[in-house]
């Protein structure tokens, strides 16, 4: 099976060999590898600064040859293995690590971020959060034809196969965030993300606000909560 073979981590050198830190992992997108996601996410900087370890799982070429997940190819099964794949480099990395297994988050960017809450769905108790950048919820697409629709918002995003008790006790917060000028996956995707989070959570939905910070892009935050937890979190970003 391919898929996700080799892994890059990174260890800042403040963190002391007997102290547990969090692990971050990092999905990156099509035309991405481990270390070109590394460079251009600055995750390592962040890390330095918060003190987290942070793992780069990579595609292997030979299971997609734009270097993308196969997040979509449910039916024939190549979507889950490469789920199981990184976790066994989840595994493996927390036993080589100072990893406190309590405090793992998966983020990804575009087919890692569909990747990402695809795992997620699947072991939704390993995780602590999940951050999905421009990605499809999961259960929208099962084979690429219907990737391609889905990518351009025509297609609904499944329900979670979860319950409001099994979402508190279990299921990580999920945090999206997309552009509104997104023309490779439409940005109906992270409302319809959010709303899978909400809907099997009973979550409520918030106020929407906006912020600016200097002179980047303004980003409208909505927020779906059940009573003072945060379930999921949407930040669209104006001109991206």
């Amino acid at each position: 099976m391919t898929g996700a073979r080799s892994f890059q981590v990174y260890r800042p050198l403040n963190i002391r060999t007997n102290e547990r830190v969090p692990l971050l992992v990092m999905l990156h997108g099509c035309g991405q590898d481990a270390q070109s996601f590394a460079m251009s996410t600055r995750m390592n900087r962040v890390a330095d600064r918060e003190r987290f370890i942070v793992l780069y799982p990579e595609q292997d070429r030979l299971s997609n040859a734009q270097g993308c997940w196969n997040w979509f190819d449910t039916t024939a099964g190549r979507a889950f293995g490469e789920a199981e794949l990184i976790m066994n480099a989840i595994d493996q990395a927390c036993l080589l690590y100072p990893i406190d297994t309590e405090r793992v988050a998966v983020a990804g960017l575009s087919a890692g971020a569909s990747m990402a809450v695809l795992l997620v769905s699947r072991h939704p108790e390993r995780f602590q959060a999940v951050v999905m950048h421009s990605g499809i919820p999961p259960g929208t697409a099962y084979s690429t034809l219907s990737a391609i629709a889905a990518m351009h918002g025509f297609r609904e995003a499944g329900s979670l196969n979860a319950t409001p008790a099994t979402m508190a006790k279990s299921w990580p917060a999920l945090l999206v965030i997309h552009g509104d000028r997104d023309n490779v996956v439409a940005a109906s995707n992270g409302l319809s993300a959010v709303n899978a989070w909400a809907e099997a959570a009973g979550a409520r939905k918030c106020a929407a606000r906006k912020i600016q910070r200097g002179k980047r892009y303004p980003m409208t935050i909505t927020d779906f909560k059940c009573g003072a937890k945060t379930v999921a979190s949407l930040v669209g970003i104006e001109s991206l």
